[in-house]
C-alpha cells in the first residue's frame, strides 16, 4: 500500500529499512507542516469507518442564503377594446344611436339598460311605448358593463347586427355614393356615415376585408346614421368599382394629384366618389379604375384631411348650388 505522505515510498524498503510516518512527543502522528511556496500539497486520505457506523451528521452552514430574487407580477390581460357581446349582436350606447335604434324597424332588439336620468331623456326624443320594457340600471353597472372610458350616457342597448343591404337597393337611391378604400377605424367609418347622413348620400361602400366590424364606438361616432345610411361590404373593390360603372355612375377618386373637385361639373352625373384612407390614400388599382381623379383645394397648405373630414367637404361641393 502507497503512503499519501511527502516521500513516502508505500511498502517498498530502501537501504535504511522501513520508513515510518514521524510521530509527536505523546506518541501520535505529527502535524503535517504548511506547503512550502511551488510545493503541491496531497490531502490525507478521509479515515475509513465501520460499514453498521451511523452517517455523521452534516454541520450547519454558517453563510447567509440569499432569498430568491421574486418573478415579476404577471401584467393583467389587456381589456377588450369593446363591450362583449353575444355573437352577432352589438352593444349600442349613447342618446343618438340608441334612441336611432329604436326607431328603426330592421334592428332586432334585446335588451335595454336605462339609468333613471337617461329614461327621462329618451322619452323626450322618443315617446314611449318601446319595442322592448327596459331595465333599470346604475351608472357604476354601465361602467362595468361598458368600460369606464365608454361615454354611454346612462343607457346601453344591446340589438343584432344590422342585416347586410341590397347592391340593387343602394344603386336606386338618390344622392352620391361613397366608396372608402382600405378605412379600417371604427370611429373614422362612423364619421363618414353621420357626414353621408348630413349630405343626403345613397349609400356608403367599404370592403370587407379590411373594413372595421359594426361596434358600439362605430355607432356613437355615427351619430344615429348607422340606422339611415345603408353600409355595403364589397368583396373585391376593383370589381364594385366596374359594377358601379356599368350601372350609370361616374367613378370619381379622389386624390390630392387631381384638379380640384367641381360639383357644377359632375350636375348631370350621378357620382360615386372614392377615398383612401388617410396618408395612404387611393391604392394604384384603384386609382386606375376611376373615371377621373379630384382633389381638394387647400389654400392653408395642409397636405391632407382625415377620411371624414374629406367626405363632408367633397360632398358639399357636389351638391352645392351654383
Amino acid at each position: 500500500m502507497r503512503s499519501n505522505f511527502p516521500g513516502g515510498g508505500g511498502g517498498n524498503q530502501g537501504p535504511r529499512g522501513p520508513r515510518h510516518p514521524p510521530r509527536d512527543r505523546m506518541g501520535g502522528p505529527r502535524p503535517s507542516r504548511p506547503p512550502e511556496p511551488g510545493e503541491r500539497r496531497q490531502d490525507r486520505p478521509a479515515p475509513s469507518r465501520p460499514a453498521d457506523a451511523p452517517s455523521p451528521v452534516e454541520p450547519k452552514r454558517t453563510e447567509t442564503l440569499r432569498a430568491p430574487i421574486a418573478a415579476p407580477a404577471a401584467r393583467p390581460a389587456p381589456r377588450p377594446s369593446g363591450p362583449a357581446a353575444p355573437r352577432g349582436s352589438v352593444w349600442l350606447h349613447g342618446l343618438h344611436p340608441v334612441h336611432a335604434a329604436l326607431a328603426n324597424p330592421v334592428r332586432r332588439l334585446k335588451r335595454l339598460l336605462l339609468t333613471e336620468e337617461a329614461e327621462r331623456q329618451l322619452a323626450e326624443r322618443l315617446p314611449p311605448p318601446w319595442p322592448l320594457q327596459p331595465e333599470r340600471a346604475d351608472r357604476n353597472k354601465l361602467d362595468h358593463l361598458l368600460g369606464r372610458d365608454t361615454v354611454h350616457q346612462g343607457m346601453a342597448l344591446l340589438a343584432d347586427l344590422l342585416p347586410p343591404p341590397s347592391f340593387t337597393a343602394v344603386l336606386e337611391r338618390p344622392g352620391p355614393l361613397l366608396v372608402l378604400d382600405q378605412v379600417t377605424d371604427p370611429r373614422n367609418l362612423g364619421a363618414v356615415l353621420r357626414s353621408a347622413a348630413a349630405f343626403g348620400a345613397a349609400g356608403v361602400i367599404t370592403q370587407d376585408r379590411n373594413a372595421p366590424e359594426e361596434t358600439g364606438a362605430m355607432a356613437k361616432a355615427a351619430s344615429g346614421a348607422l340606422e339611415r345610411i345603408p353600409l355595403v361590404r364589397a368583396v373585391n373593390l376593383a370589381r364594385t368599382l366596374a359594377a358601379l360603372k356599368a350601372a350609370g355612375r361616374w367613378v370619381v377618386g379622389l386624390d390630392a394629384s387631381g384638379p380640384s373637385l367641381r360639383g357644377e361639373a359632375l350636375k348631370e352625373r350621378r357620382v360615386a366618389l372614392v377615398l383612401g384612407a388617410e396618408g395612404a390614400g387611393l391604392r394604384r388599382l384603384t386609382r386606375e379604375t376611376c373615371d377621373e381623379l379630384a382633389g381638394l383645394p387647400m389654400p392653408g397648405g395642409m397636405e391632407s384631411l382625415n377620411v371624414s373630414a374629406a367626405a363632408a367637404v367633397a360632398l358639399y361641393e357636389l351638391i352645392r348650388g351654383p
